[in-house]
């Protein structure tokens, strides 16, 4: 089973992008994707 998740700027902390992830993972998912509102890219986690 997958669950959807959103993926928070750790700078801005605008919230970018949705994903899927699995329901039994135990780790926590660290992306560096782009940031429109930095204009960079930058690590992305996910949301609480």
């Amino acid at each position: 089973m997958r669950k959807k998740v959103l993926l928070i700027c750790s700078e801005c902390l605008s919230r970018n992008y949705v994903t899927t992830v699995k329901t039994d993972s135990e780790k926590k998912l660290e992306l560096m994707k782009f940031c429109k509102h930095c204009g960079k890219q930058t690590l992305h986690k996910i949301s609480k």
